[in-house]
């Protein structure tokens, strides 16, 4: 593993479960991180009344995702600082995964070649902090579904997958900051 991919740290599970939350918290310390592209696509396409939605296009949806997984990853890539995701790239085939939709070959091959740390940090399903709304539309179930998704996927992608423990949000962003180092 290169610097760089060493700097790019993955924080994925299923929705609701706090991810978003942990982010926040890490920016607010001062790191860099990157937000989740699914809920930017949908309000995007919201907007302009697009179809690449969860809910009208999967493929589509999932393709935005992936492409836009590639520019964050780029993008981290120009500094030699710490980077959080909010999800990452394998997310997309995970999402084509959850759908029952084949994952063309171009993202298996992209998920090889863009390698982030080798710690993937990943939020259990947590039924006492979930919710949804009008872009996160999955039930708690679903999200349990993502979890053990992302959590197979990342695993046979050979990372090394870290559960966050139910806890608040500071302690849980100190967990992952703790992990990373070691």
């Amino acid at each position: 593993m290169n610097q760089k991919e060493n700097m790019k740290i993955i924080i994925t599970g299923g929705p609701g479960m706090g991810k978003t939350s942990i982010i926040g918290s890490l920016k607010e310390m001062g790191y860099s991180t990157v937000p989740e592209s699914g809920r930017d696509i949908i309000r995007n396409q919201t907007e302009i009344c697009g179809d690449l939605l969860p809910w009208k296009d999967r493929k589509g949806f999932a393709e935005e995702m992936f492409h836009q997984a590639i520019e964050d990853f780029n993008c981290a890539g120009r500094h030699d600082s710490l980077t959080f995701f909010d999800r990452g790239l394998p997310d997309a085939i995970g999402y084509l995964m959850l759908c029952s939709l084949p994952v063309p070959e171009i993202m298996w091959l992209a998920a090889k070649e863009y390698r982030y740390h080798k710690k993937v940090f990943i939020t259990p399903p947590w039924k006492e902090i979930y919710t949804h709304d009008e872009e996160r539309r999955q039930t708690f179930e679903g999200a349990m579904a993502t979890f053990e998704v992302m959590n197979t996927l990342y695993r046979d992608l050979g990372y090394t997958v870290i559960e966050i423990p139910k806890t608040v949000v500071s302690e849980r962003a100190g967990f992952i900051l703790q992990e990373t180092v070691k």
